[in-house]
């Protein structure tokens, strides 16, 4: 593997943290506990390793900086700085909703987890859109 496939695998770490947390949100409201934990710790995983991968291709590729289309510029921006933020955002609220399962805090738990799962979705999903826009539909010259 190069550092070129870095990219592409990165959007199948965040794929698969987009499938084990909508797992997990179907799990917990089927009321199936174990299943919803092992999807979440799962979805956790992934996009820890997903977090290394990137952190591991832009440390020796640099900046990935979108040209063309021009028109399409600004919306690509908008989607890169709405997942930036909640990129960073995200990271204590996972920890924050972890830790509180561990705890067995339930009601804590559910009160965060009502916010982390959607934007932990958002980052995810849109990190597959930001890699399809930059290496699939859009690729840079």
């Amino acid at each position: 593997m190069s550092l070129t496939d870095l990219p592409a695998v990165n959007a199948c770490l965040n794929t698969l943290s987009t499938i084990f947390l909508s797992a997990g949100y179907f799990f917990i409201r089927r009321k199936r506990p174990i299943a919803h934990r092992n999807c979440m710790v799962s979805a956790f995983a992934t996009s820890t390793l997903f977090l290394i991968s990137y952190l591991v291709y832009h440390y020796n590729a640099g900046r990935t900086v979108f040209r063309e289309p021009q028109w399409f510029r600004p919306i690509y921006l908008t989607i890169l700085l709405t997942h930036t933020v909640l990129a960073v955002a995200i990271v204590p609220m996972i920890l924050m909703t972890l830790h509180r399962a561990i705890k067995q805090r339930f009601e804590l738990h559910k009160r965060i987890a009502r916010w982390t799962w959607p934007l932990w979705m958002y980052v995810s999903v849109t990190g597959v859109i930001i890699y399809l826009l930059l290496y699939q539909i859009y690729p840079q010259r």
